[in-house]
């Protein structure tokens, strides 16, 4: 009897010193480039596209006239925690020689706690209203985005072309002016697809200026033309100086009126599909044409943006949100909407992105 017990006392030290043995190499795997290597896409892949959801989100409320509200991901903090498990079984047979079962086993769980910073106050509000400045739109021409669109996005006027100016709020009762400022920007397109068009920031005396330069070869094509005579300047110029306000002196001077970021939301949000339902409510503004008939948006935005409407989820679909009991959504196979969406998200940065508080004021932790 006393040699059993030696021998199963034995045989307790010994897997336990096969279990120490097992579980120390375990606690020494660095779990730190695994969980990054692992988490990091997901994480970048989930503020990305809850930032799109939010944005459309906005353009929808405003469409509807309810108020917009900003919510950034201030911070993303994750904690792994690795838990270790040994276990020794026995069956206290006779005549058995290996009575003894060596179990070890390893997890790890993952806290994450998120961060949410209200964008709002005084900075911010500034910042939303404020006209978007020259020297952006300029950026934003140089960082490959067409003329064409930059323009409409972020211009309601240039000389005395009028782009909707009454869509930089709230949806008007009567139908904009739009369409001799469409055709002067796609002759600008036409010129800058022939590579034939030049476009630098410049400040004179503390003024801000865009320079539109027209290479000499091309001043007097069909389409330079087309600019002069729609914006009823001399023909055959190349150079044409867009300032905010410019002075009695500077007649060949065009004067520009930006949007504000807030009115490039509300201008982009005309082009939500609105379910007949909440037409026939009274829950949007109709707008009205001289004669009477209704007005479709879709002439002024509809090859910039389209957000569509659907009772039932869209499958395929690049953002999505659902929102007064619909589904508001871009359609993943309309790639003017989903690059003039992008316009926006970077409009959006630049923006917001110098006045974002360090002081977050919601922190919730999301569970393992």
């Amino acid at each position: 009897m006393a040699t059993l017990i030696f021998l199963v006392q034995s045989r307790i030290t010994y897997f336990l010193l096969l279990a120490l043995l097992a579980l120390g190499p375990i606690g020494c795997l660095n779990y730190g480039p695994i969980s990054l290597k692992s988490e990091r896409s997901k994480y970048n892949m989930a503020i990305q596209k809850t930032n799109d959801e939010q944005l459309l989100l906005n353009l929808v409320r405003l469409k509807y006239r309810d108020t917009p509200f900003f919510l950034e991901v201030g911070n993303v903090a994750s904690q792994f925690r690795l838990k270790k498990k040994a276990s020794i079984t026995a069956q206290l047979e006779s005549m058995i020689e290996d009575i003894f079962n060596l179990g070890v086993s390893t997890s790890y769980e993952e806290k994450p706690t998120v961060n949410y910073t209200p964008l709002q106050g005084d900075s911010f509000v500034k910042h939303i209203l404020s006209s978007l400045p020259l020297k952006t739109i300029t950026l934003l021409f140089h960082s490959g985005w067409s003329i064409e669109r930059v323009f409409r996005v972020s211009c309601q006027l240039l000389g005395g072309l009028e782009n909707a100016p009454g869509a930089s709020g709230p949806t008007p009762k009567l139908a904009p002016r739009y369409k001799e400022f469409l055709k002067a920007i796609k002759y600008l397109q036409e010129l800058d697809d022939q590579d034939a068009l030049r476009i630098n920031y410049q400040e004179v005396n503390g003024q801000p200026q865009m320079v539109l330069e027209i290479l000499n070869e091309s001043k007097n094509s069909k389409s330079a033309l087309e600019f002069a005579r729609t914006i009823n300047a001399p023909p055959g110029k190349s150079m044409y100086v867009l300032s905010h306000f410019p002075t009695p002196e500077q007649e060949d001077h065009l004067r520009i009126v930006p949007r504000s970021f807030l009115g490039i939301m509300f201008y982009l949000s005309h082009s939500t599909e609105v379910p007949k339902r909440d037409v026939l409510k009274g829950k949007v503004t109709l707008t009205k044409t001289p004669i009477g008939d209704s007005f479709d948006w879709s002439h002024v935005t509809g090859d910039l943006l389209m957000i569509r409407s659907s009772n039932e989820e869209p499958l395929l679909s690049a953002v999505r949100i659902f929102y007064r009991n619909t589904w508001f959504y871009i359609d993943d196979s309309d790639l003017s909407s989903k690059s003039t969406f992008s316009l926006l998200t970077q409009i959006y940065a630049l923006q917001s992105g110098s006045i974002k508080s360090t002081s977050p004021v919601l922190t919730i932790g999301v569970g393992s």
